[in-house]
């Protein structure tokens, strides 16, 4: 179980060396991306059915990203080639993977902060998932997808649950959770900035 702990205070720490270097102005290295991403797809696990096409679709491009490390140094060159060759929205390209997984980094940002304003550890998760599901990822998806999901819901378990798959107490939990939230929103912004400033867009 000892292991499931560190899975959150991991998480927290990965993303907040990604912030601290984006905090210096340095380019964030598509290695350390991916690594830190890749702590995240447990978390899309615990929320049960409902993200379970979420994990699916995730894991497999955290992988593209950490192959093409292999490649290019920082997220920054890895765009930059994409936008060379004009395979920016191509399906499959490491560009479009990149924006995916930032949706995906900014869906559990969403979940984690919900829960840190939830009091009541006997309150199912179901809302807050929905809520954090329609403010980030919905958006993108058609109606079929979006009702399956809103279905799947209902079997999130309680925030006191979701704690104890963490091996983790509310107290204990709360700091690594903070740290997640306000890291990855530094993050998910850098992410953005790259496709805004060559004019690419996000919202596709």
């Amino acid at each position: 179980m000892a292991k499931v702990a560190r899975r959150l205070r991991n998480v927290s720490a990965a993303f907040i060396e990604l912030a601290d270097t984006i905090s210096k102005n340095q380019d964030v290295e598509t290695e350390d991306f991916a690594r830190a991403s890749a702590l995240v797809a447990p978390f899309l696990g615990y929320l049960g059915f409902a993200f379970k096409f979420a994990e699916m679709d995730y894991v497999p491009k955290v992988g593209d990203l950490a192959e093409a490390s292999k490649s290019f140094m920082t997220l920054e060159a890895m765009l930059d080639r994409d936008v060379e060759q004009n395979t920016v929205r191509l399906a499959g390209s490491h560009s479009r993977n990149l924006l995916r997984i930032k949706r995906a980094i900014d869906t559990i940002r969403s979940f984690f902060k919900l829960i840190l304003t939830t009091e009541y550890g006997d309150m199912s998760l179901k809302d807050l998932g929905i809520k954090a599901y329609d403010e980030t990822l919905a958006p993108y998806h058609g109606w079929a997808l979006r009702k399956a999901v809103h279905t799947g819901m209902f079997t999130l378990p309680t925030k006191a649950q979701f704690l104890k798959k963490v091996n983790q107490d509310e107290a204990s939990a709360r700091t690594d959770l903070q740290s997640y939230v306000d890291a990855s929103a530094t993050v998910i912004q850098y992410v953005d900035k790259l496709f805004l400033s060559r004019e690419l867009g996000t919202e596709w």
